[in-house]
């Protein structure tokens, strides 16, 4: 939120955008507009491993790596063994988002990669004002952002365990930034978040969901947009107990549970229908990109835990003509709407330096 925050106060084009997904969710939300897409879209993957060479530990290994890539095709499929653990009342609210993750095989230019870059600085650590995405201030430069989910993992301070960036930002940011020990579930990943939840969180944000608390500092007055998300004063952490009632929202209370709040990773494992309306809305239109780039094979089912996905079938997602032709209509009418913003920002600089 610190990093939405600080982009709504910078720029008028994100906050046109940001406007502009609201409602683009709103009518998803409400029934206007309803999916077209009807299968497993897999997203291609690049994690920037940025280390100092003074802490080796900070270069964290490729079975490290993977074993996020696990985690998260198990949470965003409803396919982790602990989503047994929602109470009854949710248990019909757990959704599969039907999104899945793979690291690439091909980088920007078409030659084969592992979709793993290793970048030594001489940092000793970052915070969240994007330093680690770009090689000028000690970071990895991001691959482009329309067709990868760019993953930096590197030493944060400030007490962060990650952060990410709302879709409608700088192509050149986008992306998702995690602490090395939080990342995975093995190598260095360290309790209580050694189960890969802070990225199915941050990777949340990167497709749109909110914190379930909606962020009011306890107002009860805001929400995550999400209808079927109970409204709750703030967040939670630890291993809260079942139920854990505020603003009102008895007898089943805070949806703790959810990736979007902040409890610990064995304590968190669902998301519901609701959040799925707001991944498709995001799918379908600012990150239209993911899922008319590749017109490949469906990826086959979650991998059983233990094992690995089957990386070759990770290309793409099949659509119907039509389907394709939506989404690239609306990947077009976004960037007329963009190109749009740009002239409205530059014709009101022209006005004010030109009297």
């Amino acid at each position: 939120m610190h990093v939405h925050r600080r982009l709504l106060n910078e720029s008028m084009t994100y906050r046109a955008q940001r406007a502009r997904i609201e409602n683009r969710a709103l009518q998803y939300e409400t029934g206007r507009r309803a999916s077209v897409r009807s299968g497993v879209v897999t997203i291609p993957v690049v994690v920037h491993v940025v280390h100092n060479p003074g802490t080796p530990a900070q270069n964290i290994a490729d079975a490290q790596i993977h074993s996020q890539i696990d985690v998260l095709n198990w949470d965003f499929r409803a396919a982790n063994p602990d989503v047994s653990r929602v109470p009854d009342p949710w248990k019909p609210l757990v959704a599969d988002i039907e999104v899945e993750f793979a690291l690439a095989t091909a980088d920007p230019h078409g030659a084969p990669t592992d979709g793993i870059v290793r970048v030594e600085t001489g940092r000793t650590e970052f915070d969240s004002h994007d330093g680690v995405k770009a090689a000028a201030s000690g970071g990895a430069d991001p691959w482009p952002s329309d067709q990868y989910l760019n993953l930096w993992v590197c030493q944060l301070g400030e007490g962060l365990l990650g952060y990410a960036q709302f879709p409608g930002g700088p192509p050149h940011t986008d992306g998702v930034v995690v602490l090395h020990s939080a990342f995975g579930t093995t190598g260095t990943a360290a309790a209580p978040y050694d189960g890969g939840r802070t990225a199915t969180h941050e990777i949340g944000h990167w497709l749109d969901l909110f914190h379930i608390w909606g962020d009011d500092d306890g107002a009860c007055s805001n929400d995550d947009r999400v209808a079927d998300t109970p409204n709750q004063a703030g967040s939670n952490v630890g291993k809260p107990a079942f139920p854990h009632v505020t603003c009102d929202n008895g007898p089943n209370g805070d949806m703790f549970m959810n990736y979007m709040d902040y409890v610990d990773d064995d304590s968190m494992f669902m998301f519901t229908r609701g959040q799925r309306e707001r991944v498709d809305a995001c799918l379908e239109g600012t990150r239209a990109s993911f899922l008319v780039a590749h017109r490949a094979a469906p990826a086959a089912p979650a991998a059983a835990p233990g094992t690995r996905p089957v990386e070759a079938q990770a290309s793409g997602y099949v659509a119907q003509d039509s389907d394709v032709e939506r989404l690239l209509h609306d990947t077009e009418r976004l960037t007329r709407e963009a190109l749009t913003d740009i002239h409205d920002v530059l014709d009101l600089v022209g006005h004010r330096f030109g009297g």
